[in-house]
């Protein structure tokens, strides 16, 4: 797939630009602060229907605006290790409005609208049919933490990969995350009111139902993770710390889980760790966490990142498009060498502010962000 165009209206910093993009490498060039990043949480969000950072999605609307919209062509082509244009045939139009949940329209009384919707060609589609339309690989600075970063964060990035691939996974998270509050709320009147616990049989059944699908789908991504080609002579593997759902561990947890108000087992509590191997001093596994160097780290990551590019690619039948936020400056020259390679094997958008990153590029496109808006 290829995105072929961007429109952006009061997104961000963003008050009307359009992009073209080829189908190999672009480099989004300017200094900090000119909306580089915005470019690509804009992209991300025609993927995942989701923001990139904001804690509530009117933050993405321009401050003093009402309305914020992102348009992007989308370009399908059959699978194939040819990027020739000749292959595409198939355009989508995606597109996300943003509003505050009221728009003036020029009358004196506000009308109530969705605080976002999401369309393909002109047409309103719910998030479990939006995602994913459009596959990327995200890869920011951000990500560098991930090893060290709080379980959730790992969850997150496990239901962000799989979700592009997989419309039931989705909606088994949807699902479950319902089931759950349901639950949790029900284990609270329990402790404080004393209703009956028959009450939980119902979420009890859709929580494991869907539960299993997502455990046993994070589990085949990790499989499939540590498959992977390896960067150096250190191993990498991750080891997937999962937390079971059943009618046995439910009932284990039972008083607990009444004291808490809080479902104690389940995918919510999943986690996976990052382990390296030596292979020049030993056959011992280490935690990343613990025991690697900040280089070791960032290595493990990039690894990672690359698996993450292969396994949308095998799943889907297609690459997703790579974007890459200023990342080059994160790693050494051995790691930046093997990521400007990656590079050119799909449509990559990479933001930078130091020009001499594309001085080695050639027939590539440059997106200068100086006196865009």
């Amino acid at each position: 797939m290829i995105l072929r165009t961007l429109s952006l209206l009061n997104f961000r910093n963003h008050k009307k630009n359009t992009f073209n993009f080829s189908d190999k490498i672009n480099f989004i060039i300017g200094d900090n602060a000119s909306g580089k990043t915005n470019l690509l949480e804009s992209i991300f969000l025609l993927s995942t229907g989701k923001s990139l950072k904001a804690n509530r999605e009117e933050e993405m609307i321009m401050i003093g605006e009402e309305l914020s919209k992102i348009k992007g062509t989308v370009s399908f082509r059959a699978y194939s290790n040819n990027l020739s244009n000749n292959d595409l045939d198939d355009v989508e139009n995606l597109e996300v409005i943003l509003t505050r949940g009221f728009l003036e329209l020029g009358t004196s009384v506000p009308r109530k609208t969705p605080k976002k919707r999401l369309l393909i060609d002109g047409t309103t589609k719910r998030l479990i049919d939006f995602t994913g339309r459009l596959k990327v690989v995200l890869f920011g600075p951000w990500d560098m933490n991930l090893v060290t970063d709080p379980p959730g964060a790992r969850r997150s990035f496990l239901d962000l990969v799989i979700s592009q691939t997989d419309r039931e996974y989705r909606r088994c998270v949807i699902a479950y995350e319902k089931a759950l509050r349901q639950r949790n709320k029900l284990l609270f009147r329990i402790r404080e009111e004393g209703i009956s616990r028959n009450q939980l049989i119902f979420w009890n059944q859709l929580l494991i139902r869907n539960g299993e699908y997502i455990t046993r789908k994070r589990a085949e991504f990790i499989e499939f993770v540590n498959s992977a080609n390896q960067l150096t002579d250190c191993i990498y593997q991750l080891y997937y710390d999962k937390s079971v759902i059943s009618e046995s561990r439910l009932e284990q947890y039972k008083k607990e889980e009444v004291a808490s108000a809080t479902t104690l087992v389940g995918p919510h509590r999943d986690d996976f760790r990052f382990l390296i191997l030596n292979s020049k001093i030993s056959d011992d596994a280490f935690d990343l966490a613990f025991y690697g160097s900040r280089g070791e780290q960032r290595m493990g990551v990039l690894w990672l990142k690359l698996a993450e590019l292969a396994f949308i690619e095998k799943v889907a039948k297609e690459r997703p498009v790579l974007l890459l936020d200023d990342i080059l400056s994160e790693l050494d020259h051995g790691h930046r060498d093997i990521v400007m390679s990656t590079m050119r094997n799909q449509q990559t958008i990479m933001t930078t502010a130091d020009y001499h990153y594309v001085e080695d590029f050639k027939g590539i496109e440059i997106v200068n962000m100086i006196n865009l808006n």
